[in-house]
């Protein structure tokens, strides 16, 4: 959630608001059948200077838009960066090896440094505990920003290599037994897909391809995502853990996914089994599920990550730095996505906002 902190910040004016073909300032239709949504509450993301600088909102219920604004200079041609959110198109990518059976959530993470040792611990390390950020494995997120794995691996001293540098990482606690947030976990597990897609691959653009025709034949493409565009590292593996790029529109689809249990017009695209396990709560971590966030307490001394004593408990979302967020809500079949540029030490007030508006959203009739 915390990721490309410091140097990242340099890259998020630019990124966040890539153009596409649809001009930034297209008109935005109203909804063909407008639902009831509190306006006052949804217009304050871009009047209330705490919640600012929000660039993009959208409110989605049972698969309509019910409410769709965006900052001056933004629009529904625009494509936003995902930060974090990547993380849980990660974890979709991964959903959809495990349900073909190339990959197994509780067998040792197919990892081949960590099995050329005799007796190397790491070797022990499952991909449910990749998934759940409980690897064990030594990690600097964020702080100090000089020295955090995150910032050195995607904009610094690491970023020939990323994956050979969060596999270099030691054991500094029993894998499943604490929770520890890392960016670098889930290049690990974008590693572990291009290598299962890929296995032969021998050059980066090999490797590049693989995950391309994967992700848009499995996902964006089925699940309403033409947009999408993500980042490779020099050795041809996705950036999963923090740089892909998508409209709002598209990021509104990809919570609709989720909402609909892995549902598109009438195509499995994600096994039910995995919608399951990404909003089941880790062991570690009662607010944390498979790479997504859960709208539940955490342990004492960890951070909000939504808005847990507001409620609805089977909330859920995809979250990423600087206040981007996909939120998933199935008891009031909503989703809401909020795409914008705010400093993590302020983001409490922008959770607040988020669980009003979430809950300020009628339940549909049954």
């Amino acid at each position: 959630m915390r990721s490309s902190l410091f140097l990242g910040a340099v890259a998020v004016a630019v990124s966040i608001g890539v153009a596409l073909a649809v001009p930034a300032d297209a008109a935005v239709p109203a909804p063909a059948a407008p639902t009831a949504v509190p306006t006052a509450l949804a217009d304050a993301f871009f009047t209330d200077p705490r919640l600012s600088e929000t660039r993009a909102l959208i409110v989605m219920q049972d698969g309509k838009r019910i409410y769709e604004r965006y900052a001056p200079g933004y629009g529904p041609g625009n494509r936003f960066v995902s930060w974090s959110m990547a993380k849980s198109l990660t974890a979709t990518i991964i959903g959809e090896l495990v349900a073909d059976g190339r990959l197994e959530l509780d067998s040792p993470a197919p990892v081949p440094a960590w099995h050329q040792t005799p007796n190397d611990p790491r070797a022990a390390i499952t991909l449910r505990q990749l998934l759940h950020m409980s690897s064990g494995l030594k990690h600097i997120e964020s702080d100090p920003p000089e020295l955090a794995d995150t910032n050195r691996a995607l904009f610094a001293d690491k970023s020939g290599d990323i994956v050979a540098h969060a596999l270099s990482a030691p054991l500094e606690s029993k894998p499943g037994t604490k929770y520890q947030y890392s960016t670098l976990t889930t290049h690990i597990l974008a590693d572990i897909a291009v290598r299962t897609l890929a296995p032969t691959a021998k050059t980066p653009a090999e490797r590049r391809a693989a995950t391309r025709r994967f992700i848009i034949d499995r996902l964006s493409g089925p699940a309403g995502m033409p947009s999408l565009l993500c980042e490779y590292d020099p050795a041809g593996t996705l950036l999963g853990g923090s740089l892909c790029h998508a409209s709002a529109r598209d990021w509104a689809n990809f919570g609709q996914l989720y909402l609909d249990n892995g549902m598109v017009a009438g195509r499995q695209v994600v096994a039910p089994d995995w919608v399951r396990f990404v909003r089941t709560p880790a062991p570690t971590d009662g607010g944390y599920g498979g790479h997504f966030w859960l709208n539940r307490p955490r342990p004492a001394g960890s951070a909000a990550a939504l808005f847990p004593a507001a409620g609805p408990p089977d909330a859920y979302a995809a979250i990423g730095h600087l206040g981007q967020y996909v939120i998933i809500v199935p008891s009031r079949r909503l989703v809401v996505v909020r795409l914008g540029k705010t400093q993590d030490d302020r983001l409490a007030p922008l959770r607040t906002a988020l669980g009003r508006l979430v809950n300020g959203v009628p339940a549909p009739a049954p």
